[in-house]
Order: structure tokens, then C-alpha cells, then sequence
């Protein structure tokens, strides 16, 4: 097939690589992408890292591209509409409603509008209260580190914990609170939850495991602390919600894609069509079973994810004839404090076994068993382990060979 249009909606990292990967797959037609904020498609991750670090100068850009740069990139005949979002989808018209008014054709196209962050409610009017998922939130955050604010972090996920970190390296008082009695326990399991929690406590963060929000306080328009079920009442200056995400997709309610009951994302077949004619889905909005895992059905939130599924929805819409199935396997990283956090795999598993516990140090590796299959892998401070135990998933490797590789029994 030859799109006469192919449409992104979706300007972030699975948006951005789908429009590139149309051009470097030999598509020269028409291509717009949609991106709902004004800014050039940027990269996520440094935003609750690098970006968040102390210093006198202007933290580095994190955009991919420069406008002209990528108008050259992606051509003559590429349209960039920024600022502007999705508001329906006519399938038997081929067309996306756009927030300005206007319609929009396509012949192909990939839907990457990823995840909105979940907030408190009843907090919207509040200042000093962020969630942190766009440029602008991690620019407030970062002001707020800048006045030396007194940090409370909602939720102990990976994103939370990261902008713990952040605050505390510049030497502010931060408290995370977590409803679960151990962090990230349904993420990883946990033994290796409680490894995680270590890290904070042996950075100074007061961390509070157990607890409920029950609200929050503020005066003159401006958060001052943080409510708990106990009573009590924790100081705040900034307080950052960090209690996962949602799928962007309730502009579709009605345009026949299916959408998973449990979150409203997209449900997708192995090689991400959304069972409408020329219509893909790619990154943290796309359900899709695995063919490495037993056809097991997930969605992703991870950077390396959406890069990947970005190419690989581009050149199945264009061409699915020769469509391929989604198989990488899934990999993400964290940084907190001077330690790096990695996981390869999936955290669904049968047995979780640390295979490598050292002493007196935060290093730790494990591995994670469904059936007779390695299926996953967590490490703390061993970057180039766990790279080897990704080619073993990959591989199908058994469990009997992943614990002979750990030289454990």
C-alpha cells in the first residue's frame, strides 16, 4: 500500500519516531503530525533527572530537534500542527477532528497520544501542587527546588522517587508517602521493593510506607501541607503527585476502537493495528500481546518502548502486507540518588530469586521465573549484567539456564 496520507497523532518520543521511520522506510507522501503542546517533540526521561539538577545554568534543552531540523527531516510535504489536539476519529471517513476546528484525512495512521498523569482531586486550583509528566511541569518543579521548598512526594513509583532523589541532592527535606506497606511491590516484588526503600532512607528521605492522603492544606491559594489518615499534618511548599498515569484516549470513546476495560487503553493485535483500516496505536497508550511472553497482554510506559513501537507501527501502517509483530524485549531505568535501577523483562512471575546480594553495599540483581522460562530481570548498580540476562529473555532462555549463568543453584 502507498498512504496518501499518513497521520501521527501524537507528538512525543513513539509519535516522533513514527513520523521519521515513514521517511527512512521510503514514504515521500503527505505526512502531518499532531502533537498536543506547543513544544517540539522532547525527550521525557531527563525531566525528573538532569533537568531537575542544582546549578546557575539553564538546564540543557531537552527537544530532539530544532523546528528547522526537523521540518528538513521529515520534508517538503510534512505538516507540524502543535498545540493542537484530538478530538474524534471517523473511521468510515478516515478522518481525525482536530481542537481547532478542522478535520483531518488519512489514509494510514498511528495514534501515539501516550498517558496523562493522575492527580488529587479537589487540588486543581491549588499552586505548588504538579504532577510530573510534560516540560512545563518539571520547569515548576524545578523552581520550586530553586526556592528551597519543603518537598512531600505522593506515591513511591519510579517517577515519585526520582524527583526524591532530585530534592534531595540539593539537600531539601523531602517526605514520600506510600499507601502500599512496601514500594513498587506489585512493580517488582517485595524483597526487591525493600531493597528500593532502602535507597531513600540511606539518602536522608523521610519515607512513610502504609500511609493515606486524606487531603491537603493550603492558604492564600498555595499548598501548605499534606493530610494522613493518622491526623497528622506533613509541611509543604511543593507537593508532587506521583501515582501513575492514564491512557490519553477519551477522545476515541465512539470512533469503534476498542479500548481495555480496566485503563481506556487501546487494544491492539500483536503487530499494534487497532482493527480499524490503516489505524495503529504505538507506546504508552497501546494494549498488545506478546509473543515472547506467551501472547500475554501489556501495556508499557517505557522510553524504549514507544521508540520502538513508533518504527515498527510506522512501517506496518504503510505497508502491512509485511506487518511484524512488537517482540522487543521490555527494559527501563531509574536513577535515584548515585544508584541506577534497571529492569529487563516483565515483573509478572512465578518466583522471584536475588541472585546477588552484596554486603554492606546497595547492589543487588534478581531474577523472575513463569514456568520454566527466565522472563525477567531487576538490578541495582550492575549495568552490565543485566544486558546479558535481556539476551537470555530474548532467547527464551530457560530458568535452569538463568541460574547457572548467576553460578546459583
Amino acid at each position: 500500500m502507498v498512504a496518501e496520507r499518513f497521520v501521527v497523532v501524537g507528538a512525543s518520543l513513539a509519535g516522533l519516531r513514527a513520523a521519521q521511520t515513514a521517511r527512512k522506510s521510503g514514504y515521500d507522501g503527505a505526512l502531518t503530525l499532531v502533537g498536543g503542546e506547543v513544544h517540539l517533540p522532547y525527550d521525557r526521561p531527563p525531566l525528573s533527572k538532569a533537568y531537575l539538577e542544582a546549578g546557575t545554568d539553564e538546564p540543557e534543552d531537552p527537544t530532539y530537534r530544532t523546528d528547522e531540523e526537523l521540518r528538513t527531516e521529515l520534508g517538503e510535504l510534512a505538516d507540524l500542527r502543535l498545540g493542537t489536539w484530538a478530538t474524534g476519529l471517523d473511521p468510515e471517513r478516515r478522518v481525525f477532528s482536530l481542537s481547532d476546528g478542522t478535520e483531518l484525512e488519512y489514509t494510514a495512521a498511528v495514534i501515539a497520544t501516550g498517558a496523562k498523569a493522575r492527580t488529587l482531586p479537589g487540588t486543581e486550583e491549588l499552586a505548588g501542587v504538579h504532577t510530573l509528566r510534560t516540560l512545563d511541569d518539571a520547569v515548576a518543579i524545578r523552581a520550586a527546588f530553586d526556592a528551597g521548598a519543603r518537598v512531600v512526594v505522593v506515591g513511591a513509583g519510579f517517577i515519585g522517587s526520582e524527583v526524591a532523589a532530585g530534592a534531595r541532592k540539593r539537600g531539601l527535606p523531602v517526605t514520600v508517602l506510600e499507601a502500599l506497606p512496601v514500594p513498587l511491590v506489585r512493580s517488582v516484588g517485595e524483597q526487591m521493593g525493600r531493597a528500593c526503600a532502602e535507597l531513600h532512607l540511606a539518602n536522608g528521605t523521610d519515607l512513610r510506607c502504609g500511609v493515606k492522603v486524606t487531603g491537603l492544606c493550603g492558604a492564600d491559594g498555595r499548598v501548605t501541607g499534606v493530610s494522613l489518615d493518622d491526623g497528622s499534618t506533613i509541611p509543604a511548599d511543593l507537593v508532587v503527585v506521583g501515582t501513575g498515569v492514564a491512557p490519553n484516549t477519551d477522545w476515541l470513546a465512539g470512533s469503534g476502537v476498542t479500548l481495555h476495560e480496566r485503563d481506556g487503553g487501546i487494544v491492539c493485535d500483536e503487530t499494534l493495528a487497532t482493527g480499524l483500516a490503516g489505524v495503529y496505536a504505538a507506546g504508552d497508550v497501546a494494549h498488545f500481546p506478546h509473543p515472547l511472553f506467551d501472547g500475554l497482554v501489556m501495556r508499557l510506559e517505557h522510553w524504549t518502548n514507544a521508540a520502538e513501537q513508533g518504527m515498527l507501527a510506522a512501517r506496518n501502517a504503510i505497508n502491512p502486507a509485511e506487518a511484524k509483530p512488537a517482540a522487543g524485549v521490555p527494559y527501563f531505568w531509574s536513577d535515584w540518588y548515585d544508584s541506577r535501577i534497571q529492569f529487563v523483562g516483565i515483573p509478572q512471575a512465578d518466583e522471584i530469586r536475588v541472585v546477588s546480594e552484596e554486603l554492606g553495599e546497595d547492589k543487588f540483581l534478581a531474577l523472575y521465573r513463569r514456568g520454566d522460562r527466565l522472563t525477567g530481570c531487576i538490578s541495582i548498580d550492575r549495568p552490565t549484567q543485566i544486558m546479558k540476562y535481556r539476551r537470555q529473555i530474548m532467547k527464551s532462555g530457560t530458568w535452569a539456564e538463568a541460574l547457572e549463568f548467576a553460578g546459583v543453584s
